[in-house]
């Protein structure tokens, strides 16, 4: 006797029916995603959209395009370009933010340390900088001292033999954080907003969807957050995205 499988398609839970019957307005979409452009620093594809949506840009593309050569700075590892192009464009922003300004001269320490370290030549510009860039500025904050410490201590062993905390120095994930801390203090010395909208909606959806659990709410047992770019109508941004230089690949040696 041959068993066959069912080919029934499974009943969909009732909250997911009340989810298909929401429509949000094209408008609202595409207001979001230009937001999004706008804010995490595409002008070339936020230029597009905007005239393929009929949208008013939001900033112009000169502001946007220097925060995106100031991030793409940051990923490559040229942090001095990342500070002189930021320090023309507001260099009110790293004399008022300090920590902000310590991370961005420590993370160009650790550059300078991993470029003596991938050729095994001289330390001396490191410790050059260390002593006249962030020698003065650690004693004026705990946290400073303790960061330039830590960082030092990437001269005293091998690469391939750190323990996690000096490991975590070198990982690409640091430039990534410093170009995200640069952006936002952008924005807000603009009177801006400090993220895209869509950053806050979606925590606003996991928040709602955590407490509803919590009060046991009749929920599926998983939720699609609903950004995995199925709709074809998302096409277009979604090849604009893919076309934009905005952030530079990482460079991890």
């Amino acid at each position: 006797m041959t068993s066959t499988a069912s080919t029934a398609t499974p009943a969909k839970h009732a909250f997911e029916k009340r989810v298909e019957d929401v429509k949000s307005p094209k408008s609202d979409i595409n207001a979001l995603i230009l937001d999004y452009l706008t804010m995490e620093g595409y002008p070339n594809a936020a230029a597009k959209f905007s005239k393929e949506a009929n949208l008013q840009p939001q900033q112009d593309s000169a502001s946007i395009r220097a925060r995106q050569e100031i991030q793409a700075s940051i990923h490559s590892g040229d942090i001095q370009a990342a500070i002189e192009t930021l320090n023309e464009l507001d260099p009110q922003i790293l004399d008022d933010d300090k920590a902000l300004h310590f991370s961005l001269l420590r993370l160009q320490l650790v550059e300078l340390i991993r470029s003596c370290n991938a050729s095994g030549g001289d330390i001396g510009p490191a410790l050059k900088f260390a002593t006249e860039q962030l020698g003065p500025r650690a004693p004026t904050n705990p946290r400073f001292l303790e960061d330039l410490e830590r960082t030092m201590a990437l001269l005293l062993f091998p690469q391939d033999n750190l323990e996690p905390q000096l490991a975590a120095l070198l990982n690409p994930d640091l430039r990534r954080d410093a170009a995200d801390s640069v952006n936002r203090a952008i924005l807000e010395r603009q009177s801006a907003r400090r993220e895209a909208a869509i950053r806050h909606l979606v925590k606003m959806r996991a928040w709602a969807e955590s407490t509803a659990r919590d009060r046991g709410s009749n929920l599926p047992e998983t939720l699609d957050i609903g950004l995995r770019g199925d709709d074809p109508e998302n096409t277009q941004s979604r090849r604009l995205l893919n076309t934009e230089n905005g952030h530079e690949p990482m460079v991890t040696n």
